[in-house]
C-alpha cells in the first residue's frame, strides 16, 4: 500500500482511526499494537494519526471508547427498574467482551472515563437514585458490578484452566461442588453470579434503610 505524505489527512478522522485500531487489536493483540502498525493498515504516515489522536495512550483510550459505544447507549426503551438496567448493561458488556476479547483487557485494566462510559454510569446511578437507594450504596455499586464483570470475563476469556485431580479426603467440599462448576463461562453461570451481585447491592440498600 502506498504511504501518504506526512501531515496529509488522507481522509482520516477520529472515528476511522479508532475503528482501524480496534480491528488491529482484534487481529494481532495488544502486545503487537503500535502507531506504526496502525499507520500501515491505514496507508498513512504515523504523523497523520497524531494530527487527530495525540499519542499511544490516547489511541488505547479511543479503542476502549469505540467498543463501549457498541453497547446499548440509551437507544433502547429504558428498563423499569435499576436491577433491569444493571442486568441489561451487564449482558451488553459481556457480549462486547466476547466480540473483542483482545481489546477487553484494556477495559478491565484502564480507567474508563470516556463520554460513553460515563453516560452508562450516569444512567445506572440515576435509576438507582430514582428507586430511593441510599447514596453510599449507589456510589459503591459500580465498583461491585464492574469488579465482578471484569474479573469474571477476564477469567473466562483467558480460558478454563484444567483443575488438578482433588483428593476427596483432603478436599471433600471442593470435590462435592466440582460438578456444579462444570458450566464455567456459560450464560447460566453468568446470570447466577450476576444475581448474587445485584442481590448484594439490594441487601446493602435494605441494611442502610434499616439503620
Amino acid at each position: 500500500m502506498t504511504r501518504r505524505t506526512r501531515g496529509t489527512s488522507a481522509g482520516l478522522d477520529h472515528a476511522r482511526i479508532a475503528a482501524a485500531a480496534v480491528a488491529l487489536v482484534d487481529r494481532d493483540g495488544l502486545d503487537r499494537f503500535g502507531v506504526r502498525r496502525l499507520a500501515d493498515d491505514l496507508g498513512v504516515d504515523p504523523m497523520s494519526i497524531y494530527h487527530h489522536i495525540k499519542g499511544k495512550a490516547a489511541l488505547l483510550d479511543a479503542v476502549s471508547e469505540a467498543v463501549i459505544a457498541e453497547m446499548d447507549t440509551g437507544t433502547q426503551p429504558a428498563p423499569r427498574t435499576w436491577e433491569q438496567l444493571a442486568r441489561r448493561t451487564a449482558h451488553d458488556y459481556r457480549r462486547m467482551a466476547y466480540r473483542h476479547p483482545r481489546v477487553f483487557r484494556l477495559l478491565a485494566t484502564r480507567p474508563q472515563t470516556s463520554p460513553v462510559a460515563l453516560a452508562a454510569l450516569e444512567r445506572l446511578s440515576a435509576a438507582m437514585r430514582r428507586a430511593g437507594l441510599p447514596d453510599q450504596v449507589i456510589a459503591d455499586a459500580p465498583m461491585a458490578l464492574f469488579g465482578f464483570l471484569n474479573g469474571h470475563l477476564l477469567a473466562v476469556l483467558d480460558g478454563n484452566p484444567d483443575m488438578p485431580a482433588l483428593d476427596p479426603t483432603d478436599h471433600p467440599a471442593m470435590v462435592a461442588l466440582a460438578p456444579l462448576q462444570a458450566d464455567f463461562g456459560s450464560e447460566a453461570q453468568f446470570d447466577r453470579l450476576l444475581d448474587t451481585v445485584l442481590a448484594g447491592i439490594q441487601s446493602q440498600a435494605d441494611h442502610h434503610r434499616g439503620d
